[in-house]
Parts: C-alpha cells; structure tokens; sequence
C-alpha cells in the first residue's frame, strides 16, 4: 500500500516558509515519517512520509482536518508510538521511548489527580520522575504555578477549578519538568470560546516570559495563526503535508496573493480533495 501512494509537499505560490534556518540545527526532526495502526477490518495509515523540523523555541502548529494524523504525529514524537517507516530524532537522539525531555498537555480536563491539590499535582510529576524531592519539588511546583497565575489556588482541588484553570495547571506541571519540547494536543478545543481566547493569550505570554518550545495540534486555523510562527498543513487521511508557513501572529493581508494568512491556508487546506488511501481514521 505504501508504494501506492506519493508525496503531496507542495511548494505553493501562497506561501510555503523559507528555510532561513538552514544554518540552525534543529532540535526536532522528523524524516519521512509513516504511520499505521491495525483496527479488526483494516491496517490504517495515519500519515504518510510526513517531513518536518522544529527549531529551539519554535511554536510550531501542526494544523489539518480531523483525521490527517496530527494527534498520532504528536503522540509518536512523545515516543508513545514507533513509525512504520521514517525516524524522529530530537537533539540528534532517536525516539525511541517516552521520556521527561517530551512532557505532553491533552485537551481533557480531567488529566488531573482529583485527590491532589494544584501544588501536589504539579510537584507529582516531579517526584514520580526523580528530578525533584521534598520543598525542592514543592518550591519547583511552586514557581511555576506562579507563571500561570494560579499562586491563590495553590492549595485548591481540581473539582473546585474551571476548565481553563484545569489546563493551566495541566500546563504548568507539564513545563516545571522543564522538557526540551512541550506537546500539546488541542488543549483548549473543549473551552468555550472567550475562554479559549484568554488561555491562547496566557501560553503567549508564557512563551514571551521563557521562550520553551512547543508542537502544538489544532483544528482552528485562526488558533494556529495566531499562536504559530510556523505552521505545518497536513491533508486529509493518510496525513501528507501540504506546506509549510510562517506566522506573526497576527492575520496578515498577503500584498503578492492579497489574501489574509487564515484564507491562504483556507485554500491549501482544501483546494484539492484527497482520495481516501488509509481506510477511515478517528483522531
């Protein structure tokens, strides 16, 4: 089946992203990667021969329609999932496991321990991976709680946050392990949408204030142009990329196109339908 299928990289007229960083060594590599799965009826190809790089302190947005693969991409580059064909290889090391250098953020509300406070459930990860003991863990815990602006809640139960409190401290657990990339797979989709605006602005500022690097999942091109600096569009099932753009954040008026960032990538998203090659894949 694999030699069945071809490469859809297109260097498009609307704006594929200059490789200005060619001289730069990536910190995330992803070469040709294949991924399958079995189900009882079919062997399912989630992405097909998918190519990317990730630089220090990128936000980077992996951005396509349901099923094109980005949650398996992700879950493959925590080290959860091996490729059929192709290598990921973060600092030069190949993935091979899951590891603290890989801390992942998921869009559930309930990835915390309900029988934890905010500072135990931050400071858990810590302890149960040996980075940290005691008031060190508690004090690491601590400083980052502070960063997400939850330092009142410190003490609180997860049943007695909101939604967005929940993922903030979600996030703040994830990046006190201080990992060389942070994962996160549409960790504000089940927020409602004034919400999701306000937690869009925190990672933001989170970013402005540390500067971490982040591969981030989402279905919303508006969320991917406004939190991206660089933006990986994936096709439909089997995921095959697109092309590849560059942000400011901000939902520029293209002079050459005259088109805004959000309908360029509107238009390579869905310009051409895909043939279904992998049999049908959930996300």
């Amino acid at each position: 089946m694999l030699e069945e299928m071809k490469p859809m990289f297109m260097h498009d007229e609307l704006g594929l992203a200059p490789d200005c960083a060619a001289a730069t060594t990536p910190l995330l590599e992803v070469k040709g990667v294949t991924l399958q799965y079995k189900t009882k009826e079919h062997l399912v190809t989630a992405t097909y021969r998918v190519n990317f790089e990730v630089m220090k302190s990128d936000r980077y947005i992996l951005l396509g329609p349901s099923g094109c693969g980005k949650s398996t991409l992700l879950k493959a580059v925590g080290g959860f999932l091996s490729p059929t064909e192709g290598n990921i290889r973060l600092n030069g090391v190949d993935v091979t496991a899951p590891g603290p250098d890989r801390m992942m953020v998921f869009q559930e509300f309930d990835q915390l321990l309900p029988w934890k406070t905010v500072k135990e459930n931050v400071a858990f990860t810590l302890i149960k991976s040996g980075t940290l003991r005691g008031k060190a863990a508690e004090d690491k815990a601590m400083q980052y709680i502070e960063k997400v602006n939850l330092a009142k809640f410190a003490n609180t139960y997860p049943h007695m946050l909101s939604g967005g409190m929940k993922q903030r401290v979600a996030i703040a657990r994830a990046m006190a392990m201080e990992p060389q990339i942070l994962l996160m797979d549409e960790p504000f989709a089940a927020l409602d949408a004034l919400t999701r605006r306000k937690m869009q602005d925190e990672l933001l500022r989170l970013w402005d204030d540390t500067h971490f690097t982040v591969l981030f999942v989402t279905h919303s091109i508006l969320e991917a142009v406004a939190l991206g600096n660089r933006i990986l569009l994936l096709s439909p099932h089997p995921g095959q990329v697109k092309a590849e753009l560059n942000s400011t954040g901000e939902d520029d008026l293209d002079e050459v196109s005259g088109l805004r960032l959000s309908d360029r990538i509107n238009r390579l998203l869905f310009a051409q339908p895909v043939e279904d090659q992998g049999g049908t894949f959930h996300e």
